[in-house]
């Protein structure tokens, strides 16, 4: 430290700052959100805390500084984390007889209330999916309220609620349903929906979620004070408290199902999360697996923010996975993957 400029001095004391924060976020999926509501907000930033932890360490490579060894040393204990941040590679496709494809995609009510200017955005959306023409559809955020066509599913399960506006989640499938059913989440308006779909010889779970919001706009050019930011801070907290109790809830009901299990849906947290940790257990995360890039799902500017996801069981291969975060119809994207039901050994 004798040694540095005033300059590297500030530097380093904002790279050691950085080093702990860094730290503390590695910490976070293993801790309740209960336990420490504040801090759980990091696990939403860790993507932008590694990429810092290599600007650091670049930094003081270029002066030849001992100094770049503490974030070389932080990357390397998250190696594991950039996995579930930036793919480098995806999958080569081989297309065989028995894969299907699932889409998970919220639609934000297909804009009934008109947060984006444009008029198109239900038959847009209808277009999009049959140009997709997934084999298994969930929607998150669907409503009777807006008339959209797609009847190319000749099953489906809708749970609506409310009044006026009836809102809710669906589930459609080319494949028979034999059997649904919800998971309630107390004093929410959010909830899960699942269906028991028959596929050829077999039978799986899907599981459409849509766990509580941290009702945070991605409009980055709202005035931020610091009264507001305290108020940002406090329902993000209590969100992710509220989410844990609902990941539990999830997590019990996928545990007593028999059959081979897919999750799909908006978590509205981060793939650093106790709760995306909680849910996804031992299963395998498609954009894990097969995607490729950030596999952004949520309509921030200049943020990678992967909120959905496409969980499934280790029965499954997963052949391929896609974000399509150039069809802005939402502030979601929607999210694909192939998949194949492997044999039983």
């Amino acid at each position: 430290m004798k040694n540095l400029s005033w300059i590297n001095k500030t530097a380093f004391f904002f790279n050691i700052v950085l080093t702990i924060l860094t730290f503390v976020a590695y910490l976070l999926p293993f801790l309740a959100p209960k336990m420490f509501p504040f801090l759980s907000v990091l696990t939403l930033v860790l993507p932008l805390m590694l990429i810092l932890n290599i600007v650091f360490a670049c930094y003081w490579l270029l002066q030849l500084k001992r100094q770049a060894f503490l974030s070389v040393i932080v990357l390397l204990v998250g190696i594991t984390f950039f996995n579930k941040f930036y793919k480098f590679s995806g999958k080569d496709l081989i297309v065989e007889d028995n894969d299907f494809t699932v889409m998970s995609y919220n639609v934000r009510l297909f804009n009934v209330f008109e947060w984006m200017s444009k008029q198109s955005i239900p038959e847009d959306i209808v277009d999009f999916v049959a140009s997709q023409d997934p084999d298994v559809l969930c929607i998150q955020e669907y409503t009777t309220s807006v008339k959209v066509n797609l009847s190319a599913y000749k099953y489906k399960y809708i749970l609506m609620q409310g009044d006026n506006v009836r809102t809710g989640q669906a589930i459609f499938s080319k494949f028979p349903i034999i059997e649904k059913g919800e998971i309630d989440f107390p004093d929410s308006d959010n909830n899960v929906i699942f269906a028991d779909i028959k596929m050829r010889r077999d039978t799986i779970r899907v599981y459409s979620i849509h766990l509580q919001s941290t009702k945070i706009s991605p409009d980055i050019h709202e005035k931020i004070d610091e009264a507001k930011s305290k108020k940002i801070f406090r329902r993000m907290s209590e969100a992710f408290a509220e989410q844990q109790v609902q990941s539990e809830l999830i997590k019990e009901h996928t545990t007593d199902c028999s059959y081979p299990k897919i999750i799909c849906g908006d978590m509205n947290n981060s793939a650093f999360s106790y709760v995306y940790r909680n849910i996804k257990g031992n299963m395998k995360d498609a954009f894990e697996e097969a995607g490729e890039g950030f596999g952004k799902t949520y309509d921030y500017e200049f943020y990678p923010a992967r909120i959905d996801y496409i969980l499934v069981d280790k029965d499954f291969e997963v052949k391929n996975f896609k974000s399509f975060d150039n069809i802005v119809n939402s502030d979601h994207f929607p999210i694909t993957t192939r998949l194949l039901l492997k044999p039983e050994e």
